[in-house]
Formats: structure tokens, C-alpha cells, sequence
């Protein structure tokens, strides 16, 4: 495709966050690719600036009443910016959804498959919807279209050796006394101490499932009459048949207690009425279609050649494809979003895009290759320029240096994170940026050798019949006190191993995945760490004050913005306008405040300042670990007063692992520790994780990154394949031994990086 004539999108002084007067000319119609430390501006640029002011001026051209239900978007802090196409995000966060929500609904293969058996199945149930489990018409009644049904488990919810005024009744508010209790207990139909299991069956029935008269019940403000509701009926109400998300955090708990989820005994799991379930298409029902992996699904409809059934079989084909095409083709369509990771989910939306008929799109992917093995990277590269060739802009933030070798063109940001990064330090092709002075060039030009030495374990942690998902009876024993590594392509059985079976084996494990954090809003690094407490103590004590003061969640707030810096004032259908609070110009703290000071410095320059800065200003000890914490998890460039909200995924993970560091003779599990680093970056995380394992730990990481692979003591390779073609031991022992061995997709990988394996099969380049 020729790209000569296009036209660059030209940005112009930008300063949003680090960026330090940034100006730059993409090429439309090409890859570029951003590259740099985790701090150094990349996102910044192509989320915070780029994308963000497409998405703004795209909604300004829809009508004021969509445009007040359209998410807002603040100009980004820019000069200029000019030549803009409509932007696409595609980024890591999950597709979300529900327990409704499946990889067929999500990428609408499920419609094509509703029509293909509502027009060509036998016996037809209908029209296409009836071949939904999101429609009453073809929805199971036993489980309402879920899959799986959730019931009162009785024997939980009730002692039956107990009587009503022995507190029989476990369930929660049905203490004895409470006024839900004297629903039973004061409703004089019961002998309230007699033990339950002696009731008779007539007694056991209206007690669990009664109905159909009033109870007067004495309340503080008087008397009143409640209908009378049975305990299982009642707690079915109250807890299974509303939306959950309503409750209390404590309730919801104290509700899951008491209940047992099981595949729906009326459709066996499969979501459809009886109607539905009957039909079939070339001997197979909606089921079978569901529940088959995408690779072999293509094969099933690739049969189908009438008339009828012939170009919807096609169309479902084609789409199908592109999953294979992309590394998916072990997901089944009936298998739930909410369980995929954030690297399966971003390919997800990839292919709902390749399907697309649109073009002079810009697309902006967020690391593409997370979750990704060096096998499937290719076929990831594949993906990229086929959107290019289309008509489109790609913009890639990514660190993996084969995903840079597909790019036209690469911006390397920098010098270093934070304060030191918002810089430009490379624009050009791939080739010079090898050759380029930067820290990227420099990581791209050294190659790290196999490591010499592996340590000897002093002990074995066995899982033994492994059979979870596609597991096929692994019996696998982790070493103690060295590093290892499980690797194997995406859906090779490694996270079921490792983050489902090894740790319900061995629940001792710490395990320090990229979950979302459970904090407020308001959280940050220090408060994380639990350095920041200390920090209020350090300067209350130094000034004679209320530690309070020293909380912009507490009594040192500023009364204008209420402790959060700035003002959001929501304008309808215009822009929200988002000032900085002009009472603490920011601060997020009374002036008050900043009259107390420790080494000269307020809690305001506190906050602002990296864990490093702010080591040289105090002297506890405990205080010092925790912030020194941050700076052996890679977060030098964190502020320990940034928002938590604003961390990526693989930052999030070393945070957590920032508060668990300094254990000895535990085990340590980690989901792709690696997700989010620079090459600079991931050798100071193997360093870290080194000393883990020295102070007398068991490290055990999920993990693609073959910079880890080259220094673990110990790899277990999963596969050969993904899916149904996986779940297999293909390997066991040292990176040297798996070096030599030529059954293993990733010792093919190995031995390319190490420059002793120059030629690759076709289409693995």
C-alpha cells in the first residue's frame, strides 16, 4: 500500500502530565509504535493527548441530548493538534460484562449461529430468538438463561439439633430476639423450644416455605403486622432474586455463606430452554456449538453446504477465523468474559475491529502482546498491519522489541520515568532505534546469556492429578527455595496450574497477582505501603499537633474541594470544566498545614515527592523499609501521593508486592510479573526476585518474558498447544535442559533469542 501521500497527525506543545512540551508528526496510514520506561510519557501522549481529544471533538458533532449521555472528556493540555482521525481504544481492561455475557455474545458469532439454526435446524423453535439465553423466548425457566442455579443450602442455614430460642437459625438478622426472628419465634405456631429436628413434616414445611397469614410484631415504635414469609422464601427474596450489587458488602458475604451454586439440573448448563435445545444443525445442538473450541468449530461449519445454511455458515466461519488467526482458537463461545484475562479480552475487541468495513480509523492499542507467547506475538504483528492495510493509523504502546520490528515508525520516550521522562529521545524505523543512544536502543543491543549456575532445591511442593479445565492429569512437583518458571502458548493450562490448583494445594502461598486493588478513590502508594501513617505520626509528633491534620481524608482538608485538589463542575452537554481548587491551589490541604514542617519540608511536599526523595528526610526504620520498597519493585518514579486509580495492571502487582516483600520461607506466586516493564525495567525485576529466593523464599511466576525464562533455576513448559491441544507436561527441569529440547515451542523461542537458532517455521517469524 502506498503510503506517500498521507498526511501526519501533528501534535504540538503538549504538557499533559510529565510531558514536557512534546511535538510530533505521526504518519497516518502507518504503525507507530511508543516506547520507553513505565513512566516516561508513552501514555501520555497516545491516550492522555491523542485519543482523548479525537473521542472529545468526535462527540462535540452529536446532538446536545447524546451528547449529555456520551462519556466527557476534558481538552487535553496541548498547543494544537491537527489532522485527527476518529480514534479506536483497545485497551487491557476487562470486557466486563456479566454472567450473561460470553466470547459468542461479545463478538456477536452467537447472533449468526441463533439464525443459522432458527432457518436451517430441525425442529425449528422459532425465530432466532429463541435460540437466546438473553430472551425469554429461549432463555431456560430453571436457571433464567444463567447456566448454573444458586440455592439456600439448608444444612447451613439451620441447626436442627437446636431449638428457635437456641438460635437455630444461622441466617443473617435472624438472631434470637432480633425483630426478623420474632417473625417465628413470636408468630405462636412453633414450640420455641423444641428442637427442630423433631418437628414434624407439616411443621418443617410452613416454617422453611410458610405463607398466607400476618405476625404482630413489637417494634421500637410501636406494633405492626408483617406477613408471614417462610425462612427459605424469605432469604430467596431478600438475597437471590435482586440484584446483589445493592447489598452491603457484609451482607452480600454473609449471604454467600449460607448458599451452593450448581450447574442447572434443567438445561445441564446450557442456557436454552428444552425448545431450543432439541433443534440440530448437521446432528449437533446449540450446545454442542457452544461448549466446541473455535479451531473446531470452523471445521463444523466449513460442512455446511445448502443453500440455506451455506452463507450463514460462512459468515460465522469467517469470523471464527479471526479468533484462530489471533491466538484464540482454544475459547469456546459458550465460555464467560468475566473469566478471561486482560490480554484475551483486548484480542477480543481486536477482531470485533477486523470485521469492520471502516477505514481512515486510528486505532490505539495498550501493549497488545500482554499475556501473549513469543509464538503468538507473530501472529499479533500479523494483525496490526492488516488494520494498517485497511486504511487506518495504528499507535502501539508496547515494550516487546517484536512487536517494535513490525512498526514503520517508533517514538522512544524518556530519558528515565517521571520528572525525568515527557522527553522525545528517538523518532525513526526500528533499525536506527537499535543503533540509537537511548535506554531502549541500548536494551535492544545487549543479549542476555542462559545463566551458569541454578540453585538446588531444598524441598518439593507436589500437585498430583491435575484435571482442572483442560488439565489432563498432571502430576508436577515445584521445587522450594529457587525460582521457577511455567510458561507454555496462552491457554496451555499454565494460571489454572499455577493461580487455581497449585494454590488450593498449597494455600500457604502468597499470591500477588494484577487484580484491581480494593481501595478508595482517595488511596495512594504511601497509604498502600502503610508509610503514610507513620509519615502523619513523624510530623505530629514534631509539631505538637493532631496527627488528623496531616490527612486530606480527615481533619487537615481543604473545606473548599474537600481534600480532592480540584472542582469538577459538570456542564450538561458541554465539556465538564475541571479547576484546580483555588483555596489550596491544589494542595488538597488547609493552609494551615503547611505552617507544620519536618527537615523544612510540609506533608504536601511530602506527597509530591518519589520513595527515594523522601528516604533522606526521616529516620524510623520501619518507615524507611516500607518506602525503600518502592524502589525494589521498580516504582521509582511514583509519587507517594499519586491516586492508585491511575496504575496500570503490572504496576498494581508490584505495589502488592512492595507490601509483601521482606518474608523469609514463604511462596511466592506471580502472574506475569513482567506486564507493563521496559527490558531495562525487567532486569531489575529478576534482580528483586533473585534476592526473594537468596533470603530463603519459593518464587514460582506465570510468565512469557524469556529475559525471566534465562534466569530461573527451574521451567515447567505447559502445552503443546492451546485448549483441548493443551494441558499437558511438555517439560521439566533446567533452562539449559529445556534448551536442547526440540518438542518444546518455547525452547524454539529460547534458542532464536539466544542467536542459536536463526530460521523459524513459516509464519513464526
Amino acid at each position: 500500500m502506498d503510503h506517500s501521500t498521507e498526511r501526519g497527525i501533528v501534535i504540538t506543545g503538549a504538557h499533559e502530565n510529565n510531558l514536557r512540551d512534546v511535538s510530533l508528526t505521526l504518519p497516518k496510514g502507518r504503525i507507530t509504535v511508543f516506547t520507553g520506561v513505565s513512566g516516561s510519557g508513552k501514555s501520555s501522549v497516545v491516550f492522555d493527548t491523542i485519543a482523548v481529544e479525537s473521542q472529545r471533538q468526535l462527540n462535540e458533532t452529536f446532538t446536545s441530548f447524546l451528547r449529555n449521555r456520551l462519556p466527557k472528556y476534558e481538552r487535553p493540555r496541548a498547543e494544537s493538534m491537527e489532522d485527527l482521525s476518529v480514534a479506536v481504544v483497545i485497551d487491557q481492561k476487562p470486557l466486563g460484562g456479566n454472567v450473561r455475557s460470553t466470547v459468542g455474545t461479545a463478538t456477536d458469532i452467537w447472533s449468526v449461529l441463533r439464525v443459522l439454526f432458527s432457518r436451517y435446524g430441525t425442529p425449528s423453535a422459532g425465530g432466532a430468538t429463541a435460540y437466546s439465553f438473553n430472551d425469554p423466548a429461549g432463555m431456560c425457566p430453571g436457571c433464567d438463561g444463567v447456566g448454573r442455579t444458586v440455592r439456600l443450602d439448608l444444612d447451613r442455614a439451620v441447626d436442627w439439633s437446636k431449638s428457635l430460642n437456641e438460635g437455630a437459625l444461622l441466617l443473617p438478622g435472624l438472631s434470637v430476639g432480633s425483630w426478623e426472628w420474632s417473625l417465628y419465634g413470636g408468630s405462636g405456631r412453633f414450640d420455641n423450644d423444641l428442637p427442630l429436628s423433631a418437628y414434624s413434616e407439616e411443621e418443617r414445611q410452613l416454617l422453611l416455605y410458610g405463607s398466607g397469614f400476618t405476625v404482630r410484631l413489637d417494634l421500637r415504635t410501636g406494633s405492626a403486622d408483617m406477613r408471614f414469609e417462610g425462612v427459605v422464601t424469605r432469604f430467596e427474596r431478600l438475597y437471590l432474586k435482586r440484584d446483589t450489587a445493592s447489598l452491603s458488602d457484609k451482607r452480600r458475604a454473609a449471604a454467600d455463606r449460607f448458599t451452593v451454586e450448581r450447574v442447572c439440573a434443567s438445561c445441564g448448563g446450557a442456557r436454552l430452554n428444552a425448545a431450543a435445545l432439541a433443534t440440530r444443525v448437521d446432528g449437533l445442538s446449540p450446545a454442542d456449538y457452544g461448549r466446541m473450541e473455535v479451531a473446531d468449530l470452523v471445521g463444523v461449519l466449513a460442512r455446511i453446504d445448502d443453500p440455506v445454511g451455506g452463507p450463514i455458515a460462512a459468515a460465522a466461519r469467517e469470523r471464527l477465523e479471526r479468533l484462530v488467526g489471533i491466538g484464540l482458537g482454544y475459547l469456546s463461545l459458550d465460555r464467560e468474559t468475566t473469566t478471561l484475562s486482560g490480554g484475551e479480552g483486548q484480542r477480543l475487541k481486536m477482531v470485533r475491529h477486523l470485521g469492520s468495513s471502516l477505514t481512515g480509523l486510528t486505532f490505539v492499542f495498550d501493549e497488545p502482546s500482554v499475556g501473549l507467547h513469543p509464538r503468538d506475538v507473530g501472529r499479533l504483528g500479523d494483525l496490526l498491519v492488516r488494520l494498517r492495510d485497511k486504511g487506518n493509523t495504528v499507535l502501539v504502546v508496547e515494550h516487546d522489541p517484536d512487536v517494535m520490528a513490525v512498526a514503520d515508525h517508533i517514538v522512544d520516550m524518556g530519558p528515565r520515568a517521571g520528572a525525568e521522562g515527557g522527553h522525545v529521545v528517538f523518532e525513526g524505523p526500528f533499525d536506527r532505534l537499535r543503533e540509537a543512544d537511548t535506554l531502549t536502543g541500548r536494551c535492544l543491543r545487549r543479549r542476555t546469556p542462559l545463566k551458569g549456575e541454578f540453585r538446588s532445591p531444598t524441598g518439593r511442593l507436589p500437585v498430583r492429578g491435575a484435571d482442572l479445565h483442560n488439565l489432563k492429569g498432571l502430576d508436577v512437583s515445584f521445587p522450594t527455595g529457587v525460582l521457577t518458571v511455567v510458561t507454555g502458548v496462552a491457554g496451555s493450562g499454565k494460571s489454572t496450574l499455577v493461580s487455581e490448583v497449585f494454590t488450593a494445594a498449597h494455600p500457604q502461598a502468597v499470591v500477588v497477582d494484577q487484580s484491581a486493588i480494593t481501595a478508595s478513590s482517595r488511596s495512594t502508594p504511601a497509604s498502600y505501603i502503610g508509610a503514610l501513617d507513620t509519615i502523619r505520626k513523624v510530623f505530629a509528633r514534631e509539631n505538637g499537633v493532631d496527627a488528623g491534620l496531616f490527612s486530606f481524608n480527615s481533619a487537615g482538608a481543604c473545606p473548599g474541594c474537600s481534600g480532592r485538589g480540584v472542582i469538577s463542575t459538570d456542564l450538561a452537554f458541554m465539556d465538564p470544566v475541571t479547576t484546580t481548587c483555588q483555596e489550596c491551589e491544589g494542595r488538597r490541604f488547609h493552609d494551615d498545614v503547611l505552617t507544620h514542617r519536618v527537615g523544612g519540608r510540609s506533608i504536601v511536599d511530602v506527597l509530591e515527592m518519589t520513595a527515594a526523595q523522601a528516604v533522606g528526610l526521616f529516620e524510623d526504620r520501619a518507615l524507611l523499609r516500607k518506602l525503600r520498597t518502592l524502589d525494589e519493585v521498580g516504582l521509582t518514579y511514583l509519587t507517594l501521593g499519586q491516586p492508585l486509580s491511575t496504575l496500570s495492571g503490572g504496576e498494581r502487582q508490584r505495589i502488592k508486592l512492595a507490601t509483601q516483600l521482606h518474608r523469609t520461607s514463604s511462596v511466592y506466586v506471580l502472574d506475569e510479573p513482567t506486564t507493563g516493564l521496559h527490558l531495562a525495567d525487567t532486569g531489575a525485576l529478576v534482580d528483586l526476585l533473585d534476592r526473594l529466593v537468596d533470603a530463603g523464599n519459593t518464587v514460582i511466576c506465570v510468565e512469557h518474558n524469556l529475559e525471566v525464562l534465562k534466569r530461573a533455576d527451574w521451567v515447567i513448559d505447559l502445552g503443546p498447544d492451546g485448549g483441548r491441544n493443551g494441558g499437558e507436561l511438555v517439560f521439566e527441569g533446567t533452562p539449559e535442559g529445556l534448551l536442547a529440547d526440540r518438542a518444546s515451542v518455547t525452547a524454539r523461542y529460547l534458542r532464536r533469542d539466544l542467536g542459536l537458532d536463526t530460521v523459524l517455521p513459516k509464519g513464526r517469524r
